[in-house]
C-alpha cells in the first residue's frame, strides 16, 4: 500500500526502517542511514529546505510495515529506500513515477527537472532509469566510505599550538556556527552569514552526543576544525558528518586528529564500523588516510522534460 507521510509517529517507524535495511544489507550505506535520515529531518530540512514532508514523502507498505520510501534531498532530487526482503514486492517503476509527479523542480530553461540517486553496481536499476530516459548527470559520484574498528587508528596529533575536545556548551555554539560558515562558504561575503541558532536543531538529532561533537582549538581560543560523529548502538556504527576545517587553519593536519579522536570515542562506546561520504579530492584524500578506502559508489541520474 502506498501512503504519503502522516504524522510524527511516522518519523520513528522510518528510524527503524532503516536501521532493519542497514542491517540487512550489511551496513552497507545502499539505503539512506539512519544518520542520514535525522539530519536531513532536522537540519537540512528545518533549516535550509522546509519541506512539507507529508509532500514529499512516500511510504509502501506491506501488512503494516514500511517496506520502501520515497525522499527528497534538495530540490529536484529523488532517494529511494528499499527493504532488500521485499525487493521484489516494491516495483521501482510505480516509484519513479511517483518521483516524477512529486519532486522534480523547474530548471532555468523551464522544464522540469529530476535527479535519482541511484547504486552504481545496481545495473537493473540503472537500466530502468535509463528506459525512462535518464543519463548519467555531470555531477560526482557520492563515495560511501567505511571502515572497520579491527583496524588500528591512526595516531594523528594535532600540530603544536592546537588541542582536541568536544564542543562547549551553548555559549560556544556562535563560534561552532561561524566555523561552519567559513568551512563551507569561504568564497561567500561575510555579511551573508545568517547566524548561529540553527546549530540548536542539529543538538535536536535523536543521535547527538555533545561528546561526540569534536573540535580542533587554536592557542588563541579560536575553534579551527570540526567532526561530528553520531553512534548508533543498534547498528554499532559510527557517521562522520560534518568534518571541516578553517581555510586559515588548513594544512596542519586538523582533519585527521579530530577524526582519530571521533574513532576512538566511537570505539569506547563500542562502534564496528565507521562510515563517511566524499565528492572531493581533498576529502577522499583525507577519509582514505584515515582508513576508509572501502566505499560504494551513488551515482546521479537526471532528466529533463
Amino acid at each position: 500500500m502506498l501512503r504519503p507521510y502522516q504524522t510524527e509517529e511516522d518519523y520513528w517507524c522510518i528510524r527503524e526502517f532503516l536501521r532493519e535495511v542497514s542491517m540487512s544489507n550489511v551496513r552497507h550505506d545502499f539505503s539512506w542511514s539512519l544518520l542520514r535520515w535525522d539530519y536531513w529531518r532536522w537540519h537540512v530540512n528545518e533549516n535550509i529546505f522546509n519541506f512539507k514532508l507529508e509532500d514529499v514523502i512516500h511510504l509502501w507498505e506491506l501488512n503494516g510495515q514500511i517496506v520502501a520510501m520515497l525522499n527528497p534531498d534538495g530540490n529536484g532530487e529523488a532517494f529511494f529506500q528499499i527493504h532488500p526482503v521485499f525487493q521484489d514486492q516494491v516495483s521501482i517503476s510505480e516509484m519513479l513515477d511517483i518521483a516524477e509527479e512529486k519532486l522534480p523542480k523547474t530548471n532555468e530553461n523551464g522544464k522540469k527537472e529530476l535527479i535519482v540517486w541511484v547504486n552504481a553496481a545496481d545495473d537493473s536499476t540503472k537500466g530502468l532509469f535509463a528506459e525512462h530516459g535518464y543519463a548519467r548527470s555531470k555531477f560526482s559520484a557520492e563515495h560511501m566510505r567505511r571502515r572497520f574498528f579491527s583496524q588500528p587508528i591512526p595516531d594523528s596529533a594535532p600540530k603544536s599550538g592546537y588541542f582536541i575536545r568536544a564542543l562547549g556548551d551553548e555559549s560556544e555554539l556562535p563560534a561552532r556556527s561561524w566555523l561552519s560558515w567559513k568551512v563551507f562558504h569561504p568564497d561567500e561575503p561575510d555579511e551573508k552569514y545568517q547566524g548561529w541558532e540553527w546549530y540548536k536543531n542539529v543538538q535536536r538529532v535523536p543521535l547527538y552526543r555533545r561528546d561526540l561533537d569534536i573540535v580542533a582549538v587554536a592557542e588563541n581560543g579560536e575553534l579551527a576544525a570540526f567532526c561530528t560523529v553520531w553512534f548508533d548502538d543498534v547498528t554499532r556504527t559510527a557517521v562522520f558528518e560534518p568534518v571541516g576545517t578553517h581555510p586559515n587553519h588548513q594544512k596542519r593536519g586538523l582533519g585527521k586528529a579530530v577524526m582519530s579522536e571521533g574513532l576512538r570515542r566511537a570505539q569506547k562506546l563500542g562502534a564496528t564500523l565507521a562510515t563517511v561520504s566524499s565528492y572531493s579530492v581533498g576529502a577522499h584524500a583525507l577519509y582514505e588516510s584515515m582508513g576508509f578506502t572501502e566505499f560504494d559508489l551513488l551515482e546521479p541520474w537526471i532528466k529533463e522534460w
